[in-house]
């Protein structure tokens, strides 16, 4: 990751990853003759752990239920490790130890990792880390809660490396002394996420075959940790009242009339009957709203959906992105921890109240990105690059540079000033506009993309049909024709929005300037932190979203709270001076 504090440097590029010198795979009973011949080679000629036999093949009864992932280079296996699954009738440590003596339990998590062996013409390379990472990930991705292993006393350091505990048990066969090593899956994600493991490079020189991914998929953090209040099961609605949710930044106004009169007359119809394939009558309206072509448009249940379908086709490890710092979480997600291509951020300060520096944007954009994102209005600063600026500083851009806006929120600032006609005749600009904040339609999860044809034919070949749920596609429709009353909700917006400012204000919060339905808050220093103030608030029914996540120049003081009706608002910053003053009175 780089962070661009001022203006790129041009000579900025991407470097393509190395090519690959080793294949990972599950063994196939083909390769099963290879391994015993392999085995024997070493724990019998060389280390003598068994007796050298005519056969010169070595295996046990555990191979009837165990599994080996085996390293290629070219034809030769170069190294392979055994898993033994808690379904096996045993383990190989049954042989040595009882189990009532084993310091951790024995149940239905506890895969054993066994027969790390490397050929001796690879020994030295990375086969037996990426023997160890497989071996891990296999477990992992199976729900395995613990690994237990025997390492030998020569090679206990790299056991240890790897996070495995000595349990000072120790057991002797033929010539070798073995150690009995154990360690939680936890433990070792935990290790690995550290950074212990040196998986960047081993990763670089392997093809992986297995049918689990290399990397673990990482959730995206979110707001919505008031459906804690509500239940997950959603067996305490009669909580809703109650409940202040403000760590999301949903609408604090219902759906229009039109699109509750639609759902209300006709719901039972609606949940049992199958919604147009395409989309046709949605994509209409937004056409014919919007002003461009019906091939512009892509619709997608949520931006999410989109961000999900578009980004994982156009890019892979090999690209480079750009993103603003601090911005919304999920595309740092997608880009790093789902594809895991490069990805610089354009710093915001705070001094300059977030705002997007403007020359250093343009500079970046001659970098020869894949892909920018452009969250605008941003999430979490608010802050907003009028239309005329961003058109003048997107013409820098390189012609194969993938410029995604995210106009989430750029209603509540004004609707003209929507990139999508700008999108449409463009060869590089794609928008993406949610309908969930500002139509007040997040439950419902319709979105889509404003783009020229050809940046939307792949995605459209994996656009599966019924892409938008029936109620979904009706709700969305009603909401565009209902012009006037969204108009009114989004003034009325920024009037709670500079209330709700004022009062944040007196609590001596330092209030960043915002156009949209939330507030990004720093918090005094002298006073308790962003986590101990969304800990305190969640208590008394009030969640606020902490924004250490969002971004590297936050930190540990600051919140993010979306804007409500007044009376919610009223009874937020109850709960905000309650907290406040208890923290005063305990200094």
């Amino acid at each position: 990751m780089k962070t661009i504090p001022s203006p790129a440097a041009p000579s900025m590029i991407t470097k393509s990853h190395a090519p690959a010198h080793f294949e990972l795979a599950l063994a196939q009973p083909e390769d099963r003759a290879c391994i015993y011949h392999l085995r024997h080679e070493v724990y019998a000629c060389e280390i003598g752990q068994h007796p050298v036999n005519a056969a010169q093949s070595l295996s046990d009864s555990l191979d009837a239920s165990n599994l080996y992932l085996i390293v290629r280079c070219g034809d030769e296996i170069a190294g392979f490790i055994s898993i033994t699954p808690p379904a096996s009738p045993a383990y190989s440590i049954d042989k040595y130890f009882t189990r009532s003596d084993l310091p951790f339990a024995v149940d239905a998590g506890l895969y054993e990792v066994r027969l790390l062996t490397v050929h001796k013409a690879y020994r030295g390379s990375k086969v037996a880390a990426l023997l160890m990472y497989a071996a891990f990930r296999w477990v992992e991705s199976h729900g395995g809660t613990h690994i237990v292993a025997i390492g030998r006393r020569e090679i206990l350091p790299v056991y240890l490396k790897a996070g495995l505990r000595d349990c000072d048990k120790t057991v002797q066969s033929g010539e070798v002394i073995f150690h009995l090593l154990h360690a939680s899956v936890a433990s070792l994600r935990e290790r690995l996420e550290a950074g212990s493991w040196p998986l960047d490079s081993v990763e670089k020189q392997v093809r992986w075959m297995l049918s689990i991914p290399l990397r673990k998929p990482a959730a995206c953090f979110h707001g919505g940790a008031f459906f804690d209040a509500i239940g997950p099961r959603f067996d305490r609605l009669h909580m809703i009242p109650e409940v202040i949710n403000a760590d999301v930044l949903d609408a604090w106004f219902p759906p229009a009339p039109a699109v509750l009169d639609a759902l209300h007359t006709h719901l039972p119809w609606l949940l049992r009957t199958s919604p147009p394939t395409g989309c046709e009558g949605l994509i209409d309206a937004i056409s014919e709203a919007r002003g461009v072509g019906a091939a512009n448009v892509l619709v997608g249940a949520g931006s999410s959906d989109l961000i999900f379908l578009a980004l994982t086709r156009w890019l892979n490890r090999k690209s480079r992105a750009l993103l603003l710092d601090p911005t919304y979480g999920e595309y740092a997600h997608v880009l790093e921890k789902v594809i895991g291509c490069r990805v610089d951020r354009l710093t915001l300060r705070r001094e300059r109240g977030y705002e997007v520096p403007l020359d250093a944007l343009e500079t970046a954009l001659t970098v020869p990105y894949d892909l920018v994102v452009l969250v605008n209005p941003n999430s979490p600063t608010g802050r907003h690059i009028p239309m005329p600026d961003l058109q003048r500083v997107l013409a820098s851009a390189q012609p194969r540079t993938r410029i995604w806006i995210d106009e989430t929120y750029v209603d509540y600032v004004d609707s003209a000033q929507s990139m999508e006609g700008f999108a449409a005749t463009s060869e590089n600009v794609i928008v993406c506009k949610s309908m969930s904040k500002a139509y007040a339609l997040s439950g419902a999860r319709a979105a889509y993309l404003c783009a020229s044809p050809h940046q939307l034919e792949e995605l459209r070949a994996f656009t599966p049909p019924w892409a938008v749920s029936l109620l979904a596609q009706i709700a969305a429709v009603r909401a565009i024709e209902s012009t006037d009353y969204y108009h009114k909700r989004w003034q009325e917006t920024a009037t709670l929005r500079t209330q709700l400012a004022c009062e944040l204000e007196q609590l001596d919060w330092v209030v960043i300037p915002s156009v949209a339905n939330f507030l990004l808050c720093h918090l005094p220093t002298e006073g308790p932190t962003a986590a101990e103030v969304v800990t305190q608030a969640r208590e008394r029914g009030l969640f606020l979203r902490d924004a250490v996540r969002m971004g590297a120049q936050l930190g540990d003081y600051a919140i993010r709270i979306a804007v409500k009706d007044a009376e919610t608002n009223r009874r937020a910053m109850e709960v905000l001076r309650e907290i406040t003053s208890e923290f005063r009175h305990s200094t």
